[in-house]
C-alpha cells in the first residue's frame, strides 16, 4: 500500500454555484419550506460574514477582540442549534467595527389583508 505524504497532495478548489445548488435542491420535497423557515438565520449569518470580511479580520482576530475563542466565533457564524444573545451579537458587531441594529419589517401581506386587519381592529374597538 502506498501512502502519500501531505506535502505531495495538491489542493484543487471546487467551484460552488449556490444558485444552481438551490435550483436543484428546491426540486426536493419539503426543501423550499424548510429553507424559507431558516431565511432570517441565513440573513444574520450572511451579515456577520460580510462584516468580518469588510473589516479584513479572521475568526481568530474577532475572537481576540471579543474576549472569546475562535471556536465560539465559528459557532456564531454557522447555522445550527446555537442562538446567540443580543449581547453576544453586540460584542461581535463592535469587534468588526459595526453597530448592531435590529428592525421589524412589516410582512408583505396580500392585497386586502391590511383592510381586513383594520376591519378586525375596528370591530374589537367597537363598544358593542
Amino acid at each position: 500500500m502506498c501512502w502519500l505524504q501531505m506535502t505531495e497532495l495538491k489542493h484543487t478548489p471546487i467551484v460552488h454555484d449556490h444558485a444552481a445548488f438551490l435550483a436543484r435542491a428546491r426540486t426536493r420535497k419539503g426543501f423550499s419550506q424548510t429553507y424559507e423557515s431558516l431565511e432570517a438565520e441565513y440573513q444574520i449569518i450572511g451579515q456577520l460574514l460580510k462584516a468580518r470580511t469588510r473589516a479584513g479580520l479572521t475568526q481568530s482576530d474577532v475572537a481576540e477582540r471579543m474576549g472569546t475563542t475562535k471556536s465560539a466565533v465559528s459557532r456564531l457564524e454557522s447555522s445550527g442549534k446555537h442562538a446567540p444573545s443580543l449581547e453576544t451579537l453586540r460584542r461581535y458587531a463592535h469587534a468588526v467595527g459595526c453597530q448592531l441594529q435590529i428592525r421589524l419589517v412589516p410582512d408583505k401581506a396580500p392585497s386586502g389583508s391590511s383592510a381586513k386587519l383594520n376591519s378586525t381592529r375596528a370591530q374589537r374597538a367597537s363598544p358593542n
